[in-house]
């Protein structure tokens, strides 16, 4: 079931009337009906992999509990290393063996030597990278003393399976989440309001930004040889607006439904693209993501606290981790390698922190700097996003030759008729010009429309909204609906 879908706009209001109606404010009942709904939300996409999810949510929550009642740190750590193995193993099994089988194999026939491994024909659980990463986080907090184990397992069920945020996230931490899946939640108008209106910022987002973009980025990547430098640029550019809306589109629909619901998940973006530096695009992109890699990985490697090279060495890992993390694919961990490459200067000279506030506070326009700055930073943004896109690392190497050797050259009509044949094509750079608009001048908040109710005069405001919601279903009667990118990791 997509956020994007018919079967979602009647889910939703369904579950949300019997939470707040039928369950007549009993928080017990409420996660009940949270959890089967979010298993009917997931068993929607493919009912066998639920039990997957079920079996590694009941793992985690008996491991937990063994932890805690341990007599011994052998034991805790017999337990906790038998969690993180069996859902490092599933992930591997699922989403990384035919990745290792066929890159050795290929290894092996670089030397001369030929091989025919066997390789798995199953398709990735969506959702697994998220919800075993939930799990993680819960375990290894429980083996360091810093969380008890909870013994509410329908609790601890919707902690892990909570159907806004199961499939792509944001990955929640159970120091955040679970207090508020145990507090008796009491419904607030105002709160719900602004959950409407970060889901339709969200779904204006995906369905008229995303998917309009994908539309290009595609045709453009899956033929690429066939087009001028310009409209590969062009392509990349499409892709570089399309993963942005498409997956802060997701977190803005899941943190608005959360909110329908009286509960706050974690942020996952702020306005990345307006970025001065890498180190603070990362601190502002797929947020959740980079601070778990933080506090899991970098941080027990040793952190910053151990000397420049100790920095560098544990900076390369978690971008490699992370790029490695998004799939199995050598243009995945190029990705990675790339963002290490580009944060390594601000490493160095120790100026990673230099940009903490938000870019031109107070202000209607960036100094010059700051746009020289910013236009930097995405610029080589755009320029790594080629490789996330790219179906491998030849396509991505021959695209970006033919993009730089032919950026110049004018192109024929026959290469540029695919953007101006269509409607959309010709309105589409006037789209993200206004999106782009909306998002500057919304930067300060926690979503770019969020002060609208302040700051916009009631009648003119309601009109922007229907506007956009007429925006939305002309769009999303186009036919080309899409599921969400980040459903794939």
């Amino acid at each position: 079931m997509l956020f994007n879908s018919l079967s979602f706009t009647l889910f939703l209001p369904i579950v949300f009337l019997l939470y707040w109606f039928a369950t007549k404010g009993n928080s017990k009942a409420q996660n009940i009906l949270l959890l089967v709904a979010s298993y009917f939300f997931y068993a929607c996409w493919d009912y066998r992999f639920l039990f997957l999810l079920i079996f590694s949510t009941l793992l985690d929550y008996f491991t937990g509990l063994k932890m805690d009642e341990s007599s011994t740190k052998k034991i805790r750590r017999f337990w906790f290393w038998l969690s993180v193995s069996i859902n490092l193993g599933f992930l591997a099994v699922f989403k990384y063996y035919n990745f290792f089988a066929e890159s050795f194999a290929n290894a092996l026939s670089f030397v001369g030597i030929q091989t025919n491994f066997w390789t798995l024909q199953v398709i990735l659980p969506v959702g697994i990278s998220f919800y075993t990463f939930h799990g993680l986080s819960y375990v290894i907090d429980i083996y360091h003393g810093k969380i008890k184990a909870e013994r509410n397992f329908i609790d601890y069920a919707v902690f892990v399976s909570f159907f806004p945020l199961l499939v792509a996230g944001p990955i929640e931490r159970a120091t955040h989440l679970l207090p508020q899946i145990q507090r008796k939640r009491v419904f607030d108008f105002s709160n719900a309001v602004d959950g409407l209106r970060q889901i339709l910022w969200g779904l204006f987002k995906k369905i008229v930004i995303a998917d309009s973009c994908a539309q290009f980025a595609n045709l453009i990547f899956n033929d690429s040889g066939s087009y001028s430098g310009g409209i590969l640029l062009l392509g990349a550019l499409f892709f570089t607006f399309q993963i942005y809306c498409d997956f802060s589109g997701y977190s803005d629909i899941a943190l608005g439904t959360a909110r329908l619901f009286g509960i706050e998940l974690l942020r996952n973006f702020s306005f990345p693209y307006f970025s001065r530096d890498i180190a603070e695009f990362w601190r502002r992109w797929h947020i959740s993501l980079s601070t778990w890699f933080r506090d899991y990985l970098y941080i027990p490697l040793g952190g910053s606290k151990g000397g420049t090279w100790m920095k560098v060495r544990n900076t390369f890992i978690i971008f490699i981790v992370s790029g490695f993390w998004h799939g199995a694919n050598w243009t995945f961990i190029m990705w990675g390698l790339l963002n290490a490459l580009y944060i390594l200067p601000s490493i160095l000279f120790n100026t990673n922190r230099n940009n903490l506030d938000i870019v031109a506070q107070g202000k209607y326009l960036p100094t010059g700097k700051e746009l020289l700055q910013m236009t930097i930073t995405f610029s080589v943004t755009v320029f790594a996003w080629i490789f996330f896109r790219a179906e491998n690392m030849r396509h991505a190497w021959d695209y970006l030759k033919s993009m730089f050797s032919g950026l110049l050259n004018i192109p024929n009509y026959t290469t540029t008729a695919i953007f101006i044949k269509t409607e959309i094509g010709i309105i589409l750079p006037l789209l993200i010009a206004v999106f782009m608009i909306i998002e500057w001048l919304g930067r300060e908040q926690q979503y770019a429309i969020q002060n609208w109710d302040i700051k916009i005069i009631k009648p003119i405001r309601w009109a922007i909204y229907y506007i956009l919601v007429l925006i939305i279903f002309y769009y999303a009667g186009s036919g080309k609906e899409q599921e969400f990118i980040y459903f794939q990791f």
